[in-house]
C-alpha cells in the first residue's frame, strides 16, 4: 500500500532541488544537504509526522525564496545607488 503523502514529498523534494540551483554556497552543497535530510527521514511512516516534515520543508522553501529576493534586491540597489555611497 502506497503512502498518500508520497506525492507531496516528491513534489517538495523537486521544488527544493529547483530552488537549490541558486544557493549561495553552491548547488552541490545544497543537493548533498537536501539528500541527507530526506534520507534521514525516509523510514518515517506516521502520517502526522510526515505532514510536520512537509510543513517544515515548505517553510524552508519560503526562507529560500526570501533569501533570493533579498539578494536580488541588494544587487539592484547597488546598481542604482552606487554613486551615493560616498555621500
Amino acid at each position: 500500500m502506497a503512502n498518500p503523502l508520497r506525492g507531496e514529498v516528491v513534489k517538495l523534494y523537486k521544488n527544493l532541488l529547483f530552488l537549490g540551483r541558486e544557493y549561495p554556497r553552491g548547488e552541490i552543497f545544497f543537493k548533498e544537504r537536501l539528500k541527507k535530510a530526506f534520507m534521514k527521514n525516509k523510514d518515517v511512516r506516521d502520517p502526522k509526522k510526515i505532514q510536520e516534515l512537509i510543513t517544515r520543508g515548505e517553510f524552508v522553501i519560503k526562507e529560500l525564496e526570501a533569501l533570493y529576493f533579498l539578494r536580488k534586491y541588494r544587487a539592484m540597489k547597488q546598481r542604482y545607488y552606487e554613486d551615493n555611497a560616498g555621500s
